[in-house]
This record gives C-alpha cells, sequence and structure tokens, in this order.
C-alpha cells in the first residue's frame, strides 16, 4: 500500500501524531501542507488542528501567533503562518475518481460538540474531490498549546497500523 500523510501544524502537536500515523502506516511519507504538492498515493491521512470549532484559518493562525508572542505560551513551528495552509490546500485538491483517505486532528480533551473537529471539515472536503474517507480520529491535547495528553503517540501509531491493514 502506497501512504501520504499530509498534515497542518502550529505548535508542533499535530505534526508529532501525524509523524507517528505515518511511522504506523509502515514508514509513509510525510509532508508539511506548504510542502506538499499533489498526492500520487493509495491512501492519503490528512490531518491538522482545530481551531475556532473546525480547520485553521489564516485569521486563527496569525491569532495564534500573536497569542504566543504576547503571553509567551507555546513556540510556533517554523513557517506555521506561511503559506495559504491546509483550508486552501484541500480546496486546490485536484478531483479524484475513487482515491481513499483518512482524517485525523488534535484538539482540546472536552467533547467534540464543545470543541468542534477539524477532521470533520477535511473529511467533508475530500469527499467534495471524491475521496472515500476511511477513517477519522481525534488525538488530545491537554491545552491550545499542547502537550499532547499521555498515550495519544502511541495511539496514533496504532491507528496507522489500523489504517494500513485496512488497505492492504
Amino acid at each position: 500500500m502506497d501512504a501520504l500523510v499530509v498534515y497542518e501544524s502550529m505548535y508542533g502537536n499535530t505534526r508529532a501524531i501525524a509523524e507517528a500515523i505515518a511511522d504506523g502506516l509502515g514508514g509513509a511519507p510525510l509532508r508539511s501542507v506548504n510542502d506538499a504538492s499533489e498526492p500520487e498515493a493509495d491512501l492519503l491521512v490528512v490531518g491538522g488542528p482545530t481551531h475556532m470549532h473546525g480547520l485553521a484559518t489564516s485569521g486563527s493562525r496569525k491569532m495564534a501567533a500573536e497569542a504566543v508572542k504576547e503571553d509567551g505560551h507555546g513556540e510556533l513551528v517554523p513557517g506555521a503562518t506561511d503559506g495559504p495552509g491546509l483550508r486552501h490546500w484541500l480546496r486546490d485538491l485536484p478531483k479524484t475518481g475513487g482515491g481513499r483517505a483518512a482524517t485525523f486532528d488534535t484538539r482540546l480533551d472536552r467533547s467534540a460538540a464543545l470543541t468542534g473537529s477539524a477532521a470533520r471539515g477535511i473529511a467533508r472536503r475530500l469527499r467534495r474531490r471524491g475521496y472515500e474517507v476511511v477513517g477519522s480520529e481525534s488525538f488530545l491535547v491537554e491545552d491550545a498549546e499542547g502537550p499532547l495528553e499521555d498515550g495519544e503517540l502511541d495511539r496514533a501509531r496504532a491507528w496507522g497500523a489500523e489504517l494500513a491493514k485496512a488497505d492492504a
């Protein structure tokens, strides 16, 4: 199975989850959305942080950067506010006639009804592009800037392995 993991990350938590998923997929290639081009894979796995109940926007990325400057909490991933982000990458993704995809996000450890879920918005956009979404998962952070909850990297690795088995 040929898989590709594409992610957007502000504080590094989503990147860490993406790395663990790629590892669980057997060492799948990993691309930041800023470095991702047109995907060519049997399984496209796409994820990002949940901002204000959904996918990050240029405004929410700027607000996060300002919060880091003002509060000194967290540290931004280099290039986190560069480029158009995941929302635009998905919009510009070519339509497919049967691609398979899975989605993930990072969000606060609260009910998804309260926090929202970027994975849902990613899945909806992928379906519009013709992908069959075969899985969706949320991975939890303790606070907006992180860190990840204990055990989330292991859970992400296991989820990647499940996706690999299901797609084999």
